[in-house]
């Protein structure tokens, strides 16, 4: 089988990437725009000799792929409010080159990295398979979810290309950026650093995806019939902030305290519950084996 993949150096792919190099004798070739760093990354892992790394320039309607997963964004929260609604550019960018070669290759599958931001609203409850995914009440964080939301609707208008469209409430690995303005890797460099953890009372609930089960979800739609659909990321189950934090003390030492308050920059806005209840990923076979905190406990172990 013969995989493309665009925007390889995002974490998120490199990581599906050495998932794939552990269990799959998949042919990928690797795009970006930054082809010496993806390179580097590529020599660093051993792969070298495994698979291709291309410019963009190289993508072409003339080759054949079974596969194409486009994971070309931005998704660390600070970056992504510095370029603001130039977002909207680079994703229908890179999105209309793979729509147009699906025109040439019916057969082919595409998989669209897109994200939980699309619903929009303050979550005050979980998504559900009910929820309708919107934009209010545009601000300097909107412009992201605006972006996957138009390339989503341009997927549902093509009924006849098979495309799904994974939307990713909350990530984790162990090799994540660190510096990262993210709950999770706040937590990670406290308990690195051996300092205090500030955090607001708010007890957010997260549902953290991690490496084997984001795989799990990909090789499931590699595996499935050809379909047009929207899938959310999910675990066994979700977790609340302070039974996270809890358990982290309990593991790892963590020390936190509760601030009056706190400058928090969130791609997705203020979300309190910012997780899906659909579990439409089941009817293709996606079975999670983590739940978010025992995902986690494993990214952390390796790390710490």
């Amino acid at each position: 089988m013969k995989i493309a993949i665009l925007g390889a150096t995002s974490q998120i792919a490199q990581d599906l990437i050495l998932s794939f190099s552990r269990h799959k004798s998949y042919e990928l070739l690797l795009f970006a725009r930054n082809v010496k760093l993806l390179k580097e990354w590529v020599d660093s892992e051993g792969l070298d000799n495994k698979y291709q790394v291309k410019t963009y320039s190289y993508f072409s309607n003339n080759q054949s792929y079974d596969v194409i997963i486009n994971f070309v964004g931005v998704g660390d929260p600070v970056k992504a409010q510095k370029i603001g609604r130039n977002i909207l550019k680079i994703t229908s960018q890179y999105d209309n080159v793979v729509l147009d070669y699906l025109q040439h290759h019916k057969e082919t599958k595409y998989i669209f990295l897109s994200s939980g931001a699309v619903y929009g609203g303050n979550f005050q409850q979980p998504v559900s398979r009910d929820s309708i995914a919107t934009i209010n009440n545009l601000s300097t964080t909107s412009w992201y979810a605006i972006s996957k939301l138009q390339a989503e609707i341009k997927h549902q208008a093509l009924i006849n290309s098979s495309i799904v469209n994974i939307r990713v409430f909350n990530y984790f690995s162990h090799t994540q950026d660190a510096n990262a303005k993210f709950l999770i890797t706040n937590v990670v460099r406290a308990i690195k650093n051996k300092e205090i953890f500030k955090t607001s009372v708010d007890n957010i609930v997260r549902d953290f995806v991690t490496p084997p089960d984001f795989y799990n979800l990909i090789q499931a739609i590699i595996d499935s019939k050809p379909t047009n659909t929207t899938l959310d990321c999910y675990t066994k189950s979700p977790i609340a902030k302070f039974d996270l934090l809890f358990a982290m003390k309990d593991k790892f030492n963590l020390n936190y305290e509760i601030a009056e308050s706190l400058d928090i920059v969130n791609i997705a806005g203020h979300k309190m519950h910012y997780y899906s209840t659909s579990n439409n990923a089941k009817n293709i076979g996606y079975e999670p084996k983590n739940t978010s905190l025992e995902g986690v406990v494993k990214e952390i172990e390796k790390l710490v």
